[in-house]
C-alpha cells in the first residue's frame, strides 16, 4: 500500500467507501468492486477493498476494535495481539509509568492499550505510511491527545523525561524471520541499553531466546494466549526477585521462579501438561510442585503426580496405562477401548502423530488421548483422558 493511497482513504470519500465494504463477504467482491469503479477512482476502490479485507483478518487480534482501525498487511502479522498488548500496559501502569516511549511502534497497538491505561505515549517508527495508520488509529479510537507519532529513527529519540521505553524491534526481514538478536532492527544490544536509560524499561524478543541471553538484571517474561505462546518480553527495572516470569492469557495468571530442577520418577495417577509459556520460562520444575508431583524424564516438559491438584498452568489427563512404546500393542490397546477418535501428543520422541494414527486405523465411538515420551527407560506411552485445568 502507497501512503498516498492510504491518505485518500481518509477522506469523506474513501470512508463512505469503507462505511460501504463493512463486513463485505469474498463471494460479493467481484461484483461489488464492479459497481464501485463506476463511481469512484478504480486505485481508492482497491485501497478500500484491501484495508476491508485486512480488518477482518485482524478480528481475531483486535475484536471489534479492527472495524475502526487501520492496517497494512506487515501490521496486521506483526501487531501485539490485543489481550497480550493489554497485559502489558497493565504492567507499566502498576509500576506508576506516566509517560512511555514506544520505540518501533508499528501501527500503534501497544500504544493503544498504554494509553487505555492512563499512560500518554511518544510513539516512534522511522515508516512514514506506518506512522500514518497510527495516527489514524488513535484518532479512531479516541486517543489521539494521549498519543503523539513521531516519524523518525528510534536513535534519533532521547528517552530523558520518560518513565519508560518500549521497545519492539523488527525480527523479519525480506527473507524471513531472523534469529540472531543482534540482526535484529534495532539490534538487541542496542534495546537493551535503551531500556535501562529509563527508570523502567521493557524490550519484545523472540519467545526461542535462550536463557543464557537474558541480561543480568533483567526478568524475562513469557506469555501465552489461550495456550499459544505469543512472545517473550525482557523487563528492566522491575526489581523481581525472579529472573523467570510466565503469564497465561486469559485470566492473568502469572507463575515467577528460578528454573531450578526437580526430581523424575514413575508415572503416577496423573500426567500434567505445562504450557507453552511455563515451558519457555523453565518453569515446569514449579508447576511440578504445585501438583506434588515430578518429571517423567530430567529433559522432557511432562509433570507426573499420584494426585490431582488445581493449576491453571498445565492441562491434566488421567493415565489408565503406562506402558513401553510398541505400536502393535498400542493398536490393541485401543482396539478394546473402543477408540475412533485419537488425540496423539509427543515429547521427544521421532513420530509423526498423523503416520501413527493411519498405522493405528481407530475406529470406534470412544476418544482416547495417546501420550508417548521419551524417558530414561526407553520410550513410553501412556493412554488416558483429559481431566481439565482447574482455573
Amino acid at each position: 500500500m502507497e501512503i498516498e493511497s492510504f491518505r485518500a482513504l481518509l477522506t469523506d470519500e474513501g470512508q463512505a467507501l469503507l462505511a460501504e465494504l463493512r463486513g463485505f463477504r469474498e463471494a460479493d467482491e467481484l461484483a461489488l468492486a464492479t459497481r464501485l469503479r463506476r463511481s469512484h477512482p478504480a486505485e481508492l476502490v482497491r485501497a478500500a477493498f484491501e484495508q476491508a479485507r485486512l480488518r477482518q483478518r485482524a478480528a481475531a487480534k483486535f475484536g471489534a476494535d479492527a472495524e475502526a482501525m487501520y492496517f497494512t498487511p506487515d501490521g496486521v502479522e506483526q501487531a501485539t495481539r490485543r489481550s497480550v498488548a493489554e497485559w502489558r500496559a497493565g504492567r507499566f501502569a502498576a509500576l506508576g509509568v506516566r509517560r512511555l516511549a514506544d520505540l518501533c511502534c508499528g501501527i500503534g497497538g501497544d500504544a493503544i492499550a498504554l494509553a487505555r491505561a492512563g499512560v500518554s505515549v511518544l510513539a516512534v517508527d522511522r515508516s512514514e505510511l506506518t506512522c500514518a495508520v497510527a495516527g489514524a488509529n488513535a484518532a479512531a479510537l479516541g486517543l489521539a491527545d494521549r498519543i503523539e507519532v513521531r516519524c523518525a529513527d528510534v536513535a534519533d529519540v532521547d528517552p530523558a523525561g520518560f518513565d519508560a521505553v518500549f521497545t519492539d524491534p523488527a525480527r523479519r526481514t525480506a527473507r524471513g524471520r531472523v534469529f540472531d538478536p543482534e540482526a535484529y532492527s534495532p539490534p538487541l544490544s542496542w534495546a537493551i541499553e535503551a531500556a535501562r536509560r529509563t527508570p523502567y524499561g521493557a524490550l519484545k524478543v523472540a519467545p526461542g531466546i535462550p536463557h543464557a541471553l537474558v541480561p543480568d538484571g533483567a526478568e524475562a517474561e513469557w506469555v501465552s494466549d489461550r495456550g499459544e505462546v505469543k512472545e517473550a518480553v525482557l523487563w528492566f527495572g522491575t526489581g523481581a526477585a525472579d529472573p523467570y516470569r510466565a503469564t497465561l492469557l486469559p485470566g492473568d495468571h502469572t507463575l515467577t521462579g528460578t528454573g531450578t530442577p526437580a526430581t523424575a520418577g514413575p508415572v503416577g495417577r496423573y500426567l500434567y501438561e505445562p504450557d507453552g509459556a511455563v515451558i519457555r520460562a523453565g518453569l515446569v520444575s514449579d508447576v511440578a510442585g504445585q501438583v506434588r508431583g515430578r518429571l517423567i524424564d530430567p529433559m522432557i516438559a511432562y509433570v507426573t503426580s499420584d494426585e490431582l491438584v488445581a493449576t491453571p498452568y498445565a492441562h491434566a489427563y488421567e493415565i489408565g496405562e503406562a506402558l513401553p512404546y510398541n505400536v502393535k500393542r498400542l493398536k490393541a490397546l485401543l482396539r478394546e477401548r473402543g477408540a475412533g477418535t485419537v488425540v496423539i501428543k509427543k515429547r521427544g520422541m521421532a513420530v509423526t502423530p498423523e503416520e501413527l494414527r493411519r498405522q493405528l486405523r481407530p475406529s470406534g465411538p470412544h476418544e482416547v488421548t495417546v501420550i508417548l515420551s521419551r524417558t530414561d527407560h526407553g520410550p513410553l506411552m501412556m493412554l488416558g483422558q483429559p481431566v481439565g485445568a482447574a482455573t
